[in-house]
């Protein structure tokens, strides 16, 4: 077995249930808000924290430097990486920058398009995709002090990084055999742990779990907290692969909007509840409702 390089490596390793929490970091340089709420709600309750870099294709503070905040505070943190703005020289760089200031645990991925964004006119760079990522790190990890780089120089590393590796995948969508080929595709790369997309269907993604059985890798169910009706309608109407259940909606709409939070994470904690037989953890997304989580873990019986 690898050698674990992270607290959230070494928590998997061991068979634990493991929940995972976000932050986006803040468009500008004010981040004490989104410290202070990764500080009150998740630290000492999940165990490591994920930072979105550049979500949605809206422009915001970096994920390397919130990582760095995060570590400062006693905070172990998920670096983010999306190939939709970096050629592959940036992301090499980006990886040993990440690795020298202390960050281990990296999710790839390939990045929503600009056309998302608030700068639809910029220039998409998709040098890589999640898959070539996750190649480049295993490349760079290679040896034993000296790594290769993606070009597969070979010893062209004055001191190699070592990275937990992962990846994402959506389980609930309609077809679900382009979802198992890519994650195969994925931890053949060199992925070690998968964060999925939104579910709140438990019976779906039994299914998909049967599915992806031969891949022995920890998967960590993804619960995006449903803060109203309308947000979850949306997601039903213009969330590829995300499908909230008619019954959830209903029971959304019945709380008063005093009571959505409380409901919200009664949801989210049923879920994670339902679920957690089938898993190895869950990776919790509030959307800046991080003071929720607590509530969610209480729910879960966590």
């Amino acid at each position: 077995m690898t050698e674990p390089v992270s607290h959230l490596h070494r928590a998997l390793a061991a068979g634990q249930f493991v929940v995972t929490g976000e932050i986006g970091p803040p468009k500008g340089t004010n981040v004490g808000p989104c410290l202070h709420e990764a500080e009150a709600y998740l630290k000492g309750r999940v165990a490591a924290v994920n930072v979105t870099d550049i979500q949605t294709a809206v422009m915001r503070t970096g994920s390397m430097a919130m990582c760095k905040l995060l570590l400062e505070r006693g905070i172990e943190p998920v670096f983010q990486m999306v190939c939709r703005d970096r050629n592959r020289l940036a992301l090499q760089s980006d990886l040993l920058s990440a690795y020298i200031l202390g960050i281990r645990n990296v999710l790839a991925l390939t990045g929503d398009h600009v056309a998302m964004g608030d700068h639809p006119e910029a220039k998409p760079v998709y040098d890589l995709d999640s898959v070539s990522l996750l190649e480049t790190m295993t490349r760079l990890e290679s040896g034993s002090d000296l790594g290769h780089d993606f070009k597969g120089n070979p010893n062209t590393l004055d001191g190699a990084p070592k990275f937990f590796k992962g990846c994402c995948v959506t389980p609930c969508t309609d077809e679900v055999e382009p979802q198992i080929l890519k994650l195969e595709k994925k931890v053949a790369a060199g992925a070690q742990f998968v964060q999925t997309q939104a579910v709140y269907d438990p019976v779906a993604f039994e299914k998909f779990m049967k599915l992806i059985e031969h891949l022995k890798v920890p998967v960590l169910v993804g619960i995006v907290v449903l803060k109203s009706a309308g947000m979850a309608k949306y997601m039903n109407r213009a969330v590829p692969g995300v499908q909230v259940p008619e019954p959830l909606i209903k029971e959304l709409s019945a709380a008063p909007k005093e009571n959505l939070k409380k409901v919200a994470a009664e949801i989210a904690g049923r879920l994670v509840r339902q679920m957690k037989p089938m898993c190895q953890g869950a990776h919790l997304m509030t959307l800046g409702w991080d003071d929720v989580v607590p509530g969610i873990l209480a729910n879960a019986g966590l």
